[in-house]
């Protein structure tokens, strides 16, 4: 028997169960048929899952940094720092702050573009500028690559604001140092050259070159520099170099507190994505484990609900004294005499004919599941 059903909704009738000799169309629930999260949902449990792994890894480790800075013991660069680190245990302090003014120690290095500049570190990067062509979006946007960049450094150390004050602190591996922020000295732009041919080139490859950027960034002496990291006195030379134990190592041209700060505002940022993102993996995982509850007592609902049926069912035919083989596997479930002739909505299931749905009473509700029948379609058979 072909059963064409005519309607727009996807009323899907994926089950065919005979029970009793009686054959019942039973469509499975508008939810997933085995319950289980949908690809979407998993992917999105996975990726703040992770997220959350990543940021609170961040978070931990930029609060621990904002910690030590706060317990950081401040050392002024004078006279007595040589006697304090002698009297103290291992000769070295591990984890200090000191501020005081980069002094050279030997050599100096001079800026390549401005005259009677002399610094320490010196760096200098070229950066290609260009427009691409966004294929999704059709708009050009503006990029830029790192095609060069060396940076060189030159022996220096920390000494007092005071120059009557001798006494200085000698830095090492200051290009391992977090928030290294040098002064632009020197910036410059060259545009590309254009022509007929190359702007159409361009728009062909989808690449727009601008231009060259061309900048110099130096620590220069003279500068007041705030360094963080483990103080020693190594053969009569006080040094500052990177401390042990994971802490970090600062070299910045701001002042402590100015450090303290900016370290602090990246603390609550990272917290605040981590609890974000947080939030909405537990709000995913709930809202899985909501849907694989109700789909349980959705089952468990109709497995009860086919029970009763069968058992109205056979009281039904007892009445009736009708055997079970006498009746058509397509008969109405409520007469048992006509054939099967219309779909209820929402719940899908074919069970009665016309003239029984008619005699429902009000509000109108499916035999077998109870589900309320917003609207009815014919059923066709051939």
């Amino acid at each position: 028997m072909l059963l064409s059903v005519y309607f727009h909704e996807e009323v899907a009738l994926d089950s065919c169960r005979q029970d009793e000799g009686l054959h019942r169309y039973i469509p499975f629930s508008r939810m997933d048929s085995s319950g289980k999260p949908s690809t979407a949902q998993i992917v999105v449990l996975a990726t703040s899952s992770a997220l959350t792994a990543i940021f609170y890894s961040i978070y931990k480790n930029r609060a621990k940094t904002v910690s030590s800075l706060q317990e950081a013991k401040k050392v002024s660069i004078d006279q007595d720092l040589k006697n304090i680190l002698s009297e103290t245990p291992g000769r070295c302090i591990p984890y200090a702050v000191i501020e005081g003014v980069v002094r050279s120690v030997k050599d100096t290095l001079s800026s390549q573009f401005v005259e009677n500049c002399k610094g320490v570190v010196e760096r200098l990067t070229l950066k290609e500028e260009k427009m691409v062509w966004n294929r999704t979006t059709h708009l050009w946007n503006s990029t830029e690559k790192v095609i060069h960049q060396r940076t060189n450094t030159v022996p220096f150390a920390l000494g007092s604001h005071d120059e009557d004050i001798s006494t200085t602190v000698r830095v090492i591996r200051p290009l391992d140092a977090a928030e290294l922020n040098l002064e632009t000295t020197y910036e410059n732009f060259h545009p590309s050259a254009k022509s007929l041919s190359t702007v159409i080139g361009h728009f062909i490859s989808g690449e727009r070159p601008k231009g060259i950027h061309e900048t110099e960034e130096m620590l220069r002496v003279g500068d007041s520099v705030t360094g963080v990291g483990e103080l020693v006195l190594d053969n009569n030379l006080i040094k500052l170099q990177p401390p042990k134990a994971g802490l970090s190592y600062f070299l910045t041209r701001m002042d402590f507190e100015s450090l303290l700060r900016k370290q602090t505002t990246s603390v609550r940022v990272w917290r605040i994505l981590t609890v974000v993102f947080g939030v909405a993996a537990c709000s995913t995982l709930l809202f899985v484990l909501w849907r694989l509850y109700t789909h349980s007592r959705q089952s468990r609902k109709e497995r009860s609900m086919l029970e009763e049926f069968k058992e109205q069912q056979r009281r039904r035919m007892c009445e009736l004294n009708l055997e079970e083989s006498s009746l058509s596997p397509s008969s109405c479930t409520v007469c048992l005499s006509r054939e099967r002739s219309c779909v209820f909505l929402e719940c899908g299931h074919v069970c009665a004919c016309a003239q029984c749905y008619e005699g429902l009473t009000e509000p109108k509700k499916c035999p077998i599941c109870r589900a309320p029948i917003e609207r009815v379609v014919p059923l066709y058979t051939s």
